[in-house]
């Protein structure tokens, strides 16, 4: 601890000394709320509703709702697993602390067990008193589940309403769950249907509504762990998988150090020279850097990551006949998620499973994104600390740290450190013999289903009775879990009992020192190792906690092998022989940050590529909203006729170069064959650059007046809509393929001594901007080929795609599609692939001469590549 934070305190301590006269103003309030009749209690709700309207703010409201929420949860809600059935749950001091600083707008870290859902009560109300809905964010649905009805009977006694939003619900409980006043469901949940709502065609369909206050539970698994997770919905991609197992086949034949080089720190793999020769003789081609073969890298790369830096019971399980992702942070099965960029795949060839068509991607965001998009966030957690400056510099948000109810007595013992992994297996098993004799119950913490069923064996082989909890069968987690508190019991688990996951001691535990957890090796993320240790120690009971580590553990390997290495030779370790020491256990702690910098950075480049696309997105999905709303769309349809034509004559007409060198028939052919109206410049003896304009811009808005005559306003507003929609989805489609493409070769730039961000950023752009001439371009075409069939429109004016045709094909309007719930929805998973050639980007429609250039000049095409 630093001088300066011995003498004036930490920032959270200066904080939780702002908010102290806040705590003692809703504890002034307790006793004349108490004598209050329920009905009395009830109205308070309207009360605040009409000081809302009257001009207050939540804040004023502040110390008046957390009361009136305090007893309102006294006289409603049961603590769950008390001694006695009438032990009701009321907020003590801290957690009214915690739920000042999650109203505004911060991350609250409260140590497990302090009881976090009952504190998300307090800002969820009091924010809900003005409509606008609050989502409160949970790992699973589970949770979601549990915790909704949990607090419901307090929610509706205080007159508000709350649902919960759960995966394969139908669409109208999801709706039903929205329209509530509080809402609960994953990040997953919330990002999908914000995403599936940019896909619908009707305005009525969408569900989510106004994104305006979140408070996310474990904040720092879901923006932190989860944050290189984009939320993917894709269609089927016309790519081949045959080429996966012709690379898998390859990759079994090369030797690692010799043909090909592997980067765990990375997660690359690079080919030498000797396996590139070797690549290219089993494919039969000359080269597979060669324009037709420069796919064959990036196949033959993933295919050797998939068998030597992802392994099976580690990384992945195979379930039938799918390969499902095991999560390094929470150790839970990752259902319906899949590795992108073809490492999926790979790894299925490898396992020799059907290989699920590649996808392409129809709509995605980031969890980083997604969550950015709330008016006010805020956060919970048991563990977010060691990451506050991130949550700082990506989020906005502080992180306060709020002190426990009662003194933490927990025993954090120092780290064993062993020279070899079988050293430090063996010592493990004889302290849970050891711990086990004397009655108290164990919590073993593995990091992989591998060596949970390592530890399992051996526990069998000693004669110990014991559970295992690991993903393969996290159906019986509940009972594991009720039963891990018990006196003489052993339970083995990988990370899934991290997290959200509650264990009561039995009887005569906490004379013999509360439950022991023993984790079996150090994490990357020292979060993760506290989120085990949380398990024990909780609401003032004992507990004891201990990390065996070795000098072969992947931490220890890859990020601090010769200095922690030296030290322990500097003390004379022999084999068989173990360490406790500070100096030792600081030089973990600094390879675990070094480990947590490394991810930070990872996370930052990954927003940075993202940002560009998000401001896209907030674009396209903000024009589409008002073309659901027909907010404007005749404007938007004048706007587009005009710049079409402004541009074109941009193209034709050059004011530099004398007026016999205009190409005036050609302007007035391309006005004819868009716009359907023959134009004489003579007749109107126009002269000048900007009257033919004028002329051009005039004749073609008189034109599009006559069309609204013909077939009524309301009848071409209802085709205007659905012209757009079609046109962005499908361009939104395409573009978003090429985006995918453009980032998977641009590290490439940075070969030219050029920044591959700066250039993404570009061309980026340049594509966003040829992508939104496209759609105008296309669209008002459409619209001047529309006439009316000689069948008149029927009687009630309904509008009839039949009732009109294209002048020039004659054929029906283009089926819009109706939107469908069967899309494949992914969290797609970052592979931290390593950077291949670009496959070409080939344009999906003609570019216009007034359109930037594709070859990235940021020229007109007509002053570049269009010139001949």
């Amino acid at each position: 601890m630093s001088i300066f934070t011995k003498i004036f305190g930490t920032a959270s301590d200066r904080v939780l000394k702002s908010l102290k006269p806040i705590v003692e103003h809703v504890n002034s309030l307790e006793s004349g709320l108490q004598t209050l009749t329920d009905a009395e209690l009830r109205q308070k709700t309207d009360t605040f509703r009409e000081r809302l309207a009257a001009g207050e703010t939540l804040d004023d409201l502040l110390p008046e709702a957390f009361a009136v929420v305090r007893e309102a949860s006294r006289r409603m809600l049961l603590v769950p697993n008390a001694d006695s059935p009438d032990k009701t749950m009321r907020h003590f001091d801290v957690q009214i602390i915690g739920g000042i600083v999650l109203h505004q707008g911060n991350i609250t870290e409260m140590t497990t067990g302090e009881g976090k859902t009952l504190v998300a009560t307090l800002p969820a109300y009091l924010n809900a008193l003005e409509g606008k809905g609050v989502h409160i964010v949970t790992v699973n649905d589970y949770l979601a589940n549990r915790d909704m009805n949990w607090m419901l009977p307090m929610y509706e006694f205080l007159g508000l309403s709350a649902g919960a939003i759960q995966s394969n619900q139908s669409y109208e409980d999801k709706q039903s769950a929205y329209r509530a006043d509080i809402t609960y469901g994953t990040n997953n949940e919330f990002g999908f249907d914000y995403l599936r709502d940019n896909m619908r065609i009707h305005l009525e369909e969408q569900v989510q509504g106004t994104l305006n206050y979140a408070i996310v539970d474990e904040v720092d698994s879901i923006l932190i762990d989860e944050a290189r997770t984009p939320l993917i919905i894709s269609g089927p991609s016309d790519e081949s998988t045959e080429r996966y197992f012709v690379a898998d086949k390859i990759a079994r034949k090369l030797k690692q150090g010799k043909h090909y080089e592997i980067k765990e720190k990375e997660k690359s793999a690079n080919l030498t020279d000797e396996g590139i020769s070797i690549v290219e003789k089993e494919l039969g081609v000359d080269s597979i850097y060669s324009d037709i073969h420069m796919d064959w890298p990036h196949y033959i790369e993933q295919s050797l990551r998939a068998h030597s830096l992802f392994m099976k019971d580690t990384d992945y399980v195979v379930q039938g006949k799918d390969v499902i992702i095991v999560d390094e942070f929470t150790g839970r099965l990752m259902e319906g998620r899949m590795w992108s960029d073809g490492l999926h795949q790979a790894i299925q060839a490898k396992e020799r499973l059907k290989i699920k068509e590649e996808s392409q991607t129809l709509a995605t965001i980031t969890l980083q994104n997604f969550f950015r998009l709330y008016n006010k966030l805020a956060g919970m957690t048991g563990t977010a600390f060691t990451e506050a400056a991130e949550f700082g510099s990506i989020y906005g948000l502080q992180v306060d740290v709020i002190p426990t109810n009662k003194p933490l007595i927990r025993e954090n013992h120092p780290d064993r450190i062993y020279g070899t992994a079988k050293e430090k297996d063996t010592a493990v098993v004889e302290e849970i013999a050891e711990v086990h004799e004397k009655g108290q119950p164990v919590l073993v913490g593995t990091i992989s289903i591998e060596k949970s069923e390592m530890f399992s064996k051996a526990l069998s082989r000693r004669g110990i009775d014991h559970e295992v909890l690991n993903a393969k069968n996290h159906e019986r987690e509940a009972a594991i879990i009720a039963k891990a508190g018990q006196k003489g019991n052993v339970t083995i688990a990988t990370n899934m009992a991290g997290r959200g996951t509650d264990i009561v001691l039995g009887e005569g535990v906490r004379e013999l020192g509360g439950l022991h957890v023993l984790g079996t090796e150090r994490h990357e993320a020292r979060r993760i190792d506290n989120q085990l240790r949380g398990r024990t120690g909780r609401q003032g009971d004992p507990g004891s906690s201990r990390f065996y580590v070795s000098l072969e553990d992947d931490l220890m390997r890859i990020f601090a092998p010769e200095r922690v290495g030296g030290i322990l030779r500097k003390f004379g370790m022999t084999d068989g022989m173990a360490i406790e020491h500070s100096m030792v256990s600081k030089s973990i702690e600094r390879a675990q940050r070094k480990v947590e910098q490394h991810n930070f950075e990872i996370r930052k480049n990954l927003l940075e590529y993202d940002e560009v696309m998000d401001e896209q997105r907030k674009t396209i999905y903000a024009w589409r909203q008002r073309v659901l709303a027909q907010e404007a769309l005749r404007d938007d349809l004048l706007r587009m006729i005009e710049e079409s034509i402004v541009e074109t004559v941009d193209g034709y007409i050059d004011p530099k170069l004398h007026t016999d060198e205009w190409d005036v028939d050609g302007l007035l052919n391309w006005y004819k064959q868009k716009f359907g109206i023959k134009v004489d410049l003579k007749e109107h003896n126009i002269e000048t650059k900007d009257n033919i304009e004028d002329l051009l811009l005039d004749t073609a808005s008189k034109a599009y007046e006559d069309k609204e005559k013909e077939i009524g306003e309301e009848e071409l507003r209802k085709i205007e809509q659905i012209l757009l929609l079609e046109k962005v989805d499908t361009k939104w489609k395409d573009h978003l393929y090429a985006m995918d493409h453009l980032k998977s070769g641009i590290g490439l730039r940075g070969y030219a001594q050029v920044d591959p961000k700066i250039e993404y950023k570009r061309e980026a752009l340049i594509m966003f901007e040829t992508m939104m001439a496209s759609i105008r371009e296309e669209v008002t075409d459409l619209i001047f080929k529309l006439r009316v069939r000689a069948e008149s429109i029927d009687s009630k004016n309904v509008w009839n795609a039949d009732n009109f045709v294209y002048q020039d094909s004659f054929n029906t309007l283009p089926e819009i599609p109706t939107p469908t719930r069967e899309r494949v929805e992914a969290t797609t998973t970052n592979s931290g692939k390593a950077e291949h050639k670009p496959e070409p980007i080939r344009a999906a429609v003609k570019v216009g001469r007034n359109q930037p250039c594709p070859c990235g000049s940021g020229r007109k095409h007509k002053q570049c590549c269009g010139k001949n």
